[in-house]
């Protein structure tokens, strides 16, 4: 008897994977929730603030409103929320022409005027000014107790209102996203990026903590510099419907949305498996590499020392940041990258240090559309079916070895014990 499995790849695809059932360790999925959320469950969450008043009473008439929502690399469903926020402004006589919506970029790439579209819904792209944050135009407002120079997109810190919406789930360094995260690192420059993210390497830097974790409490300082009024940020399950919404104050409704996701997906492991096969759950999260790299995280908790990690993400934008890319291509071996960082911290080279620190401890295999050299130079085995890299890490670990599948890597975090 075998079990077979479909993984997200890319857009609305699928890799398949046949495990037979004595190698069948379990199947890691997020507990069950409740229904999606209706327009009528969205409109209560966002009429039930935390720790704030209502939207309409936090703004009066003549202020410059500006909203921050996720770039393309981002799950968050901004053409859904953005209707509610820009009803609510109308309602309180705030004007178009006194609003700007930002899409927060941090170090990604510009978006083109058809993604903006696609992101933000065509009534809203046609009504707004619709903008990437720009690192070039920013204003430089202090620096947080931690040493990061505060410097955020000018429109934003010019801005009488700051709404901040945006999808939580777990991140492998700042602990959840999130929050005031669409600030820092969303509309901040690279200089403020790099000294938040150079505390990846400090004790509680890690997913799932908040109390004890430096880049986080780092990232909520910002808010000593630059009020975020209000935030609305959602959960969402595998195929990004809407499973519960908060508003409100830009920490206290944070942390109900943490509480939430931590009720669903966060999963306890009773014992690491031989093998792990996980996807980082398909279209955005795994359109390069540098995205992907969340899911090898989550998943290589489930995976025992010496075991293998097999990773589904097409990644058609290859690695995704010329740094990362120089970085790897300079690097003998995995542990060449993690000195490196721990002496030389630069933004972008984070990401193939933390893929090391996990290859340091497993072997990783990738199934992607990336070209074998590519794949090699990050130290991971190149893969284009899943079925054969399956088949390649059964001959390695032995016919007897456990395998666990869990189907959204990038979502869901195992807590061995």
């Amino acid at each position: 008897m075998s079990r077979r499995f479909r993984l997200p790849y890319g857009r609305d695809s699928y890799q398949e994977l046949i495990v037979e059932e004595a190698n069948f360790a379990g199947l890691l999925h997020h507990r069950e929730a409740g229904p999606p959320l209706d327009e009528v469950g969205l409109r209560r969450a966002f009429a039930s603030p935390v720790g704030t008043p209502l939207l309409r009473e936090l703004v009066r008439k003549g202020d410059r409103v500006a909203i921050v929502t996720s770039d393309i690399t981002r799950p968050c469903p901004s053409k859904v929320l953005l209707p509610l926020i820009l009803e609510e402004l109308q309602e309180a006589g705030i004007r178009r022409e006194d609003i700007i919506i930002v899409l927060a970029v941090g170090n990604h790439r510009p978006h083109t005027e058809e993604e903006k579209r696609t992101l933000l819904g065509e009534g809203v792209y046609a009504a707004y000014r619709c903008v990437d944050s720009d690192p070039a135009d920013t204003v430089y407002l202090g620096t947080t107790s931690r040493g990061t120079p505060v410097e955020i997109f000018r429109p934003v810190v010019e801005a009488d209102k700051r709404i901040l919406l945006g999808n939580v789930e777990y991140h492998y360094f700042a602990g959840y996203s999130g929050g005031v995260k669409a600030l820092l690192p969303g509309c901040a420059t690279p200089r403020s990026i790099q000294a938040n993210h150079r505390m990846m390497v400090e004790e509680g830097a890690t997913a799932g903590e908040l109390d004890n974790n430096p880049v986080r409490q780092d990232i909520e300082q910002v808010n000593d510099f630059v009020r975020v009024d209000f935030i609305f940020n959602v959960v969402l399950d595998e195929v990004k419907n809407i499973l519960a919404a908060f508003a409100g104050h830009p920490v206290f409704a944070h942390r109900e949305a943490c509480k939430y996701l931590d009720g669903i997906y966060k999963v306890k492991v009773s014992e690491p498996a031989d093998i792990v096969v996980t996807s980082a759950g398909g279209f955005p999260k795994d359109i390069n590499l540098y995205q992907a790299q969340k899911a090898i995280d989550n998943a290589s908790r489930a995976v025992r020392s010496g075991g293998i990690l097999i990773l589904v993400a097409e990644c058609p934008e290859g690695l995704g940041d010329e740094v990362f890319s120089k970085w790897v291509a300079a690097a003998q071996k995995p542990q060449d990258l993690v000195d490196r960082v721990r002496v030389n911290f630069e933004l972008g080279g984070h990401k193939a240090a933390a893929i090391a620190m996990v290859r340091r401890k497993i072997d990783i295999y990738l199934v992607s559309s990336l070209s074998p050299d590519i794949v090699r130079r990050v130290f991971l085995e190149p893969f284009t079916e899943l079925q054969e890299a399956y088949r390649r890490a059964l001959e390695t670990m032995g016919p007897g070895a456990r395998v666990m599948v869990i189907p959204q890597g990038g979502s869901l975090l195992p807590v061995v014990g």
